[in-house]
C-alpha cells in the first residue's frame, strides 16, 4: 500500500480537518510515518490540542512536513485558505457526543452539516483531488440528532459531483479509548472508587483500535473512485463484557461493581453498519463493506475493489 512507486500521498499536500482529535491525530501520525507527503496540514480549532500534537510530532519526526492551522470548518475564509493547493482531504472534524448534540442542536448542525457543505464546495473551488468524509454507524437509521447530522453529511458529499474532485465516505463504529470514550469515563469512576455505570446489560457496540482505524481510512483513499461508502468491518462487543474487562484491568483490587442506569432517550441497544437497502448495492472485501449509490455504478465497478 505504501510502496514508493504507487504511494498516492507521495509529495502531496494533505489537509486533515479535526486533525487534533483521536482519529485525525492518528491519521497525521501514520501519514508522516509511513508515507512521504509534501505537507500535512492539521486543521482544528483547539489551540491546546494543537500544542500537544506539535510537541509529539517534533519529538518523533525530524522533518518539518506538518503545518498547524487553528481554524473552524464553519469559517469559510479560513477553510478556503487551508484548502489552497491541497490535493487530498481527510474530513474528520465533527461534533460527535450524542448528549451535547441533543442539547445544542444548532451547534451540531453548524459543524456537522454546514461545515461539511463549506468543505465540499471549497474543495471543488480549490481543485482538490480526493475528499474522504469520516462518518459513523449512528448515521444508519438515526434516532439522534448527531446521527441525523452525520447522515446529512454523508448524503451531501456522496451526491457532490465534479470533474476534478471526487468524494467518498468511510463509516465507523466506536474507537477504543478515543478521547471522551466510555472507557475513559469508567477509568475515572474507578479512580474515584465509584461503581462504573452502563445503560443496559444487552447493549452492544462495534469497536476497533485507533491504529487499525486510521490505517484503514488511509487505505480507503487508495481504493476510492468517488460516491462510495466504505464501511469498516469492526467486531461487535458487549458493553457489559467490556465493562468487566475494564474493572479487571484498572480496579487494582478495589471493590468496583457495575451499576445499570437505564437507556438514554433514543439510545439503541445495537447499532447497524448499513441498511437493508444499502446491502443490495454492496461489495465485501477483507476490511470493508463497500456501498455504491446505484445499480449502474455497482455493475460498472464489479471486481474493482477486490
Amino acid at each position: 500500500m505504501n510502496n514508493k512507486n504507487n504511494d498516492i500521498f507521495l509529495n502531496k499536500s494533505i489537509l486533515v480537518t479535526g486533525g487534533t482529535g483521536t482519529i485525525g491525530r492518528q491519521i497525521v501520525i501514520q501519514l508522516l510515518k509511513y508515507h512521504n507527503p509534501k505537507i500535512v496540514k492539521i486543521f482544528a480549532r483547539n489551540e491546546y490540542e494543537h500544542w500537544k500534537l506539535q510537541n509529539y510530532l517534533e519529538l518523533c519526526f525530524s522533518n518539518n512536513k506538518f503545518l498547524h492551522i487553528i481554524g473552524d470548518i464553519r469559517d469559510k475564509e479560513k477553510l478556503d485558505e487551508a484548502l489552497f493547493k491541497t490535493d487530498i482531504v481527510f474530513h474528520c472534524a465533527s461534533l460527535k457526543h450524542i448528549t451535547y448534540c441533543e442539547e445544542n442542536p444548532d451547534e451540531a448542525i453548524k459543524t456537522n452539516v454546514i461545515g461539511s457543505l463549506n468543505l465540499a464546495n471549497l474543495a471543488i473551488k480549490n481543485n482538490v483531488e480526493k475528499v474522504i468524509g469520516i462518518s459513523t454507524d449512528k448515521a444508519v437509521e438515526p434516532t439522534t440528532l448527531m446521527g441525523i447530522t452525520k447522515l446529512l453529511m454523508e448524503r451531501y458529499l456522496i451526491k457532490k459531483k465534479n470533474s476534478n474532485t471526487i468524494f467518498s465516505i468511510i463509516r465507523l463504529g466506536n474507537v477504543l479509548n478515543s478521547r471522551g470514550s466510555v472507557i475513559q469515563k469508567w477509568q475515572k469512576q474507578i479512580e474515584n472508587n465509584k461503581n462504573i455505570t452502563i445503560t443496559d446489560r444487552r447493549m452492544k457496540r462495534f469497536f476497533l483500535n485507533i491504529e487499525n482505524v486510521a490505517k484503514l481510512i488511509i487505505k480507503s483513499v487508495y481504493m476510492m473512485k468517488g460516491e462510495e461508502i466504505f464501511v469498516l468491518k469492526m467486531p461487535e462487543i458487549s458493553i457489559l463484557d467490556l465493562a468487566k474487562e475494564t474493572i479487571k484491568k484498572y480496579s487494582f483490587q478495589k471493590k468496583i461493581k457495575i451499576e445499570l442506569i437505564g437507556l438514554r432517550e433514543r439510545e439503541k441497544i445495537k447499532e447497524k453498519l448499513f441498511t437493508e437497502e444499502e446491502k443490495k448495492l454492496m461489495y465485501e472485501t477483507n476490511n470493508f463493506f463497500i456501498i455504491l449509490p446505484n445499480k449502474k455504478i455497482y455493475e460498472e465497478r464489479k471486481g474493482f475493489y477486490l
